[in-house]
Parts: structure tokens; C-alpha cells; sequence
């Protein structure tokens, strides 16, 4: 299985955080899947450490987001010209531009996005937080 993780997922994943299911967490572990982080993670993360410098989403901010990703092994995707055209066709149920792009990379790549969030949810892509696979 393809996963795309949402920015939260993968804080959460490395901080061993208990908001993030055992059956997500142990999807995210087995080998059998390859994991993905879109690079619009890594500038959500730079903008809001800008932003928050006394209270940073990371410690460290973008440079220990890459060191994460490396950790685990998860694949940086990058921002494709059809996925921004797609972001465009979206319906505006969620606001935030990345967590667009991000349902855009999970249309474009038949990708199961890993997300508590309801907003991202309530599109037309695979999600899983709980026990199961939705759509």
C-alpha cells in the first residue's frame, strides 16, 4: 500500500504520541507499505516555525523534519504541475492550502492518506486513521 502521512501524522508517529492509532502506527511500520511525505509538509513545517519560534511544530524545525523522514524512511514526494491543476477542481470544504495539496498528491497517485483529519475525510480519497481502510 501507497501512504501518503499528513504533516500531523508524522509528528505524531515520531513522537510516539498516543493520538495516533496502534493499527495506523503499525501500518506506517510494516515494511510492506512505502510511506510518503509531500514536500508541502516540510513548508507548512518552515512556515509555521517562522511564525511560532517560541513554540515551533518541531524542535528544530525543517532541518529535524528531514531528519525524520530519513529515519524512517519515508519518501519525500515532490509538487507536480497536474496536482496543482487539481487543487483548482477541488471543492472548498477544507481551507488550509496544505492540506489541499495533499488531497490533490493522493488523487494524483492513488495514495491512502494517513490523517485525523475530518476535512480531508470528507474528499473523494482513501484514508485510514482508525481500523479500516475509507473512502
Amino acid at each position: 500500500m501507497n501512504l501518503l502521512l499528513d504533516t500531523h501524522a508524522v509528528l505524531w508517529f515520531a513522537g510516539d504520541d498516543y493520538k495516533i492509532p496502534m493499527h495506523t502506527r503499525k501500518l506506517i511500520e510494516s515494511p510492506l507499505n512505502k510511506k510518503f511525505v509531500s514536500i508541502v509538509s516540510a513548508w507548512e513545517i518552515a512556515i509555521k516555525t517562522a511564525k511560532f519560534p517560541s513554540a515551533p511544530p518541531i524542535k528544530g524545525g525543517v532541518k529535524e523534519f528531514y531528519k525524520i523522514l530519513e529515519k524512517y524512511r519515508f519518501f519525500l514526494l515532490p509538487i507536480e504541475k497536474k496536482q496543482l491543476e487539481t487543487v483548482e477542481t477541488l471543492p472548498f470544504i477544507h481551507s488550509d492550502p496544505f492540506d489541499r495539496l495533499i488531497i490533490s498528491q493522493a488523487i494524483n497517485n492513488n495514495f491512502t492518506v494517513i490523517t485525523a483529519d475530518k476535512n480531508i475525510q470528507k474528499y473523494n480519497v482513501e484514508y485510514i486513521w482508525d481500523n479500516e481502510v475509507l473512502k
